[in-house]
């Protein structure tokens, strides 16, 4: 590990950033282009942070309907996402001052209502540097907290070791398509290759927060974080 890396991966921690991986972005720079640009896709590497979040507070969404519960997950995923904001914009700081590029990209950011998406993808970044694979869910689960986590990027061309990918490991497993209440996820199992709408109808889950906020306030839902055996290993229903 370079003493740049080093220094980078400690400074994350110690703003309470529980993963840290690079990424090497060229398998996926045509995909990066499309979606972001060429000032996104130009950048060959990326850090991609990560931090857990409260098991108390997530085990608790099986109450779908219970405005305290969700308002409780609202207050963590925002406190999560601002603590996340900061600590790329730090690393991106620290990686200029040391002589190269960094562009930080913030944990929610939609630049496009019609596509529902942002300027990268949060979750190939981390697949890539090694953090964990994308599950039928469409979201990064991890070998320990599974999808209980909430990620950040940092574009970079600093000469940083980057990670190998890992593979899939949900096997038969369609505990997320199953609780899903807007039917958005298909089952599919990702392919680099293939349109999200393969897997993953992003308007459903849209009409179906939008719902959920026009009822009860607040429109988050996070069954799919919920339920998945990864990250959950002591619960039991």
């Amino acid at each position: 590990m370079t003493t740049l890396e080093t220094t980078l991966e400690d400074s994350a921690r110690s703003m309470g950033v529980d993963l840290f991986g690079v990424a090497d972005l060229s398998p996926a720079r045509s995909f990066i282009t499309l979606q972001g640009g060429e000032h996104i896709a130009r950048f060959p590497r990326a850090i991609s942070i990560g931090t857990r979040l409260l098991d108390p507070v997530v085990d608790e969404l099986h109450q779908h309907e219970n405005r305290s519960v969700i308002y409780g997950y609202r207050a963590l995923y925002n406190s999560v996402n601002a603590n996340l904001d900061r600590a790329a914009l730090l690393l991106a700081k620290k990686i200029q001052d040391s002589g190269f590029k960094a562009y930080p990209v913030p944990p929610s950011q939609t630049v496009s209502n019609s596509r529902l998406e942002g300027i990268i993808s949060h979750k190939l970044s981390a697949n890539l540097a090694g953090l964990g694979w994308i599950g039928r869910s469409c979201l990064l689960i991890t070998p320990k907290w599974g999808p209980r986590v909430r990620l950040a990027t940092v574009l970079t061309d600093a000469p940083l070791r980057t990670g190998t990918p890992l593979a899939n490991r949900c096997g038969r497993c369609r505990q997320c398509v199953e609780i899903c209440p807007a039917k958005a996820l298909t089952g599919a199992t990702w392919n680099p290759t293939e349109p999200r709408d393969v897997r993953f109808k992003a308007q459903l889950c849209k009409d179906y927060t939008d719902r959920r906020a026009a009822l009860l306030g607040e429109g988050i839902c996070g069954l799919c974080v919920y339920v998945c055996p990864y990250g959950r290993p002591t619960l039991t229903g």
